[in-house]
């Protein structure tokens, strides 16, 4: 029985990890939904409270590693000069794939961008405040702890093909999530989710995955105008799409449904994949120690 709970080293299984993980997240939300109703009862926006759930989340994050005896930081939070320079890399990456999705969909006559009249800076800082804590959420949740608890229990690949899935899978619920959309959609996050992964393993971070996330997002909504897996939203571009199929321009799904939104992924995979990486010495030497993690 004590090996059931124990590895070899006398510590808790990883998998065990993962359960009260899962646990806690589940048990929060009986905390987070009478708070968020209450707040929004007392006339704070939906918008306002988008970084509660975030919020909720770090906690529960934040007592899984006190469990353990680690720092916050070990899951990939050091918010220094080093953060903060991965974190915009991150956020240009995000940006220049989807404009260059954009761009072939626009090359193959897939859609007609024009400037929106009701456009304004404020729409871009807004737009940037909503996904920032989008991305802090996603990843965190996608890329931190259970992340790292699985690749310490099943390796790198096992860990980013349970973990791709999942992304992929949490999407099916999305409006227009059905026909070639659900096809070449769930390709697609599941190539951005691997994506996402290298990303954290070449740095040992959060950064960068969070600002790939952020203006991979932004990007494609509130700066050129179109849905964002499945949700609209008002960008300084008024995309029209024209008559392609919908692998081609993503239809109303948003690009994330093209095929060419799958082409910047994988070429963008590849790129991280030949990147020795920025993983501090340190991060590197403990890397190697473990078989499952390959050091960059």
């Amino acid at each position: 029985m004590k090996r059931l709970f124990l590895d070899s080293n006398g510590r808790v299984r990883n998998g065990w990890w993962i359960l009260i993980f899962a646990a806690l997240m589940f048990g929060s939300r009986f905390v987070y939904t009478p708070v968020s109703r209450t707040l929004q009862g007392w006339g704070v926006s939906q918008e306002s409270l988008e970084p509660l759930r975030f919020a909720f989340l770090l906690l529960v994050t934040w007592i899984c590693v006190r469990l353990r005896r680690e720092p916050l930081s070990s899951i990939g939070f050091v918010l220094n000069g080093r953060w903060a320079r991965e974190l915009g890399v991150g956020s240009f990456l995000g940006l220049a794939t989807a404009v260059l999705a954009v761009a072939m969909i626009w090359a193959v006559g897939g859609v007609r961008l024009q400037l929106d009249p009701a456009r304004s800076l404020g729409l871009l800082a807004y737009g940037a405040y909503i996904f920032l804590f989008v991305a802090l959420f996603e990843e965190t949740l996608f890329r931190g702890f259970v992340f790292q608890r699985l690749i310490a229990g099943v390796g790198v690949w096992g860990a980013q093909l349970v973990l791709g899935l999942a992304f992929a899978s949490s999407h099916w619920g999305n409006p227009d999530m059905q026909g070639s959309t659900l096809v070449w959609a769930t390709i697609e996050l599941f190539l951005g989710a691997i994506l996402l992964g290298l990303a954290y393993l070449r740095t040992r971070s959060l950064a960068m995955p969070v600002g790939i996330h952020l203006g991979w997002n932004w990007a494609q909504g509130y700066l050129l105008g179109f849905d964002v897996s499945g949700f609209a939203h008002a960008g300084w571009f008024h995309p029209q799409l024209l008559d392609r199929p919908q692998w081609v321009t993503g239809g109303s799904f948003g690009p994330e449904a093209s095929i060419f939104a799958v082409v910047v992924d994988a070429a963008l995979i590849l790129v991280l994949w030949k990147w020795k990486g920025s993983a501090p010495a340190e991060a590197v030497a403990d890397a190697r120690l473990q078989p499952h993690l390959p050091s960059p």
